[in-house]
């Protein structure tokens, strides 16, 4: 569990879940748990992704896969304990200082983004798209369950960290996840084209290899990196609301689109 967790990664999520608290106000030891929860989440969805069952990937963030550097039945177990560890610091961790109502809030919509709504869904639905074409329409509800509703749920989780927070912040919030959930999709695709294994801490060209539909081969890769800046703008236009506490979101959708791993 410590191998796929504290060695390597960008912390994105998390970072995310700070960001959106900062913007509301919400205290800094509110942000822990859950900073933490999205993070054991994430990984554990990197282990069982990389599984010869699933997408069979033998490097992750510069270094050996789970089921690489140990066995499959490992990796198995080492995902399915990292999951329950996230629902159990979320559920009972006494430094997550919030109400009983607030907290059922945030279990149950961590709960729906590792689900069949979300990252499990769109797993499901990118193991049954090899080889064929999808819609650009099928493609984002494909990209907003995998890799947006993570995403979804890290901001949200930063925002439900302070009980007071206005509907009009909430709705802000809400537009800029998914703006910047989707973002991150593309910036992946478009790094699956162009990156190089070294700066990207895993095998680029994988997709492709796979007929896996991205928006590279759907829309081509100038169209792919006009849409993430079209995502980028509607997400630094969603921050408003939130004034000057809005800058780390903002600094967060810039790092999302320009970075190179």
């Amino acid at each position: 569990m410590r191998y796929v967790t504290l060695d390597g990664g960008k912390r994105v999520r998390a970072s995310l879940v700070y960001a959106a608290g900062f913007a509301v106000d919400a205290a800094d030891a509110a942000l822990d748990v859950p900073a933490c929860a999205i993070e054991l989440i994430h990984a554990y969805s990197l282990v069982h992704d990389d599984l010869p069952s699933m997408d069979n990937d033998d490097l992750r963030r510069g270094k050996p896969t789970c089921h690489k550097a140990y066995d499959e039945a490992t990796a198995l177990l080492v995902g399915d304990a990292l999951q329950s560890l996230a629902f159990e610091l979320l559920s009972q961790d006494p430094l997550l200082t919030i109400s009983a109502a607030q907290r059922l809030r945030m279990l149950a919509l961590l709960a729906q983004a590792a689900g069949s709504q979300g990252m499990a869904g769109g797993q499901a639905i990118d193991l049954a798209s090899a080889g064929k074409q999808l819609s650009l329409t099928q493609l984002e509800d494909m990209h907003r369950r995998k890799t947006g509703a993570l995403i979804h749920a890290a901001v949200m989780l930063g925002a439900y960290a302070q009980e007071q927070t206005q509907a009009v912040k909430l709705q802000a919030l809400e537009q800029y996840a998914r703006a910047v959930g989707l973002a991150f999709q593309i910036t992946d695709d478009i790094l699956d084209v162009e990156g190089r294994a070294e700066t990207l801490g895993k095998n680029p060209g994988v997709d492709h290899a796979r007929g896996k539909p991205t928006y590279t081969s759907l829309l081509g890769l100038a169209e792919a990196k006009n849409r993430a800046k079209m995502l980028h703008a509607t997400a630094l236009e969603s921050l408003k609301p939130l004034g000057d506490n809005g800058g780390l979101l903002a600094d967060l959708a810039e790092f999302i689109i320009e970075r190179r791993q």
